[in-house]
């Protein structure tokens, strides 16, 4: 094996983040396709973000605070869409990562939906399904202004299922 050190790009070198990558790749997109710096500013710049405070009364009496996040990247082909999940690594730097994305990901598709993602930093492995729903309808009922069929459609993701849409459906 070799000690030679060999020079990568920077653009080959993974950003630090996934927002930066995120940024980094819309950058270079922008760059090839000649987008004005305002459509590179609108594309790189999330419509709405909201952050809410998830607190939760545990199966033994306990109170948890937990944080959670609705980000909607973009409505410019119709409603947002996109997951909720539930994991002890969200972050709302991820979230809007992701959301952007979405965005990427239904457009490509000439699906007629913007990007949205979000969030609640949880391990749902270490919580009853009792608990599961509280936090999930506490969550539901903090984002309820601005989700809905002709707003923003949550879906299943990391960390939740089917079950946690019926709750939010409900709640």
């Amino acid at each position: 094996m070799s000690d030679t050190l060999v020079a990568v790009p920077a653009r080959l070198v993974p950003a630090s983040t996934p927002l930066d990558d995120a940024r980094s790749q819309l950058a270079d997109v922008v760059g090839f396709l000649g987008y004005s710096d305002g459509i590179h500013a609108m594309l790189a710049t999330a419509r709405r973000e909201l952050t809410v405070a998830v607190p939760l009364r545990r199966d033994d009496g306990s109170i948890l605070l937990f944080t959670g996040h609705r980000v909607q990247h973009n409505f410019s082909r119709g409603p947002a869409k996109g997951g909720l999940r539930y994991s002890q690594h969200v972050t709302l730097d991820e979230i809007r990562a992701l959301a952007m994305w979405m965005t990427w990901k239904c457009a490509l598709l000439d699906v007629p939906y913007g990007g949205a993602k979000g969030g609640v930093r949880i391990d749902p492995r270490l919580f009853s399904r009792s608990e599961l729903e509280r936090v999930t309808r506490r969550y539901t009922s903090e984002i309820l202004p601005i989700i809905g069929p002709s707003q923003d459609i949550p879906a299943p993701d990391v960390g939740t299922d089917e079950q946690t849409m019926a709750w939010m459906m409900d709640t």
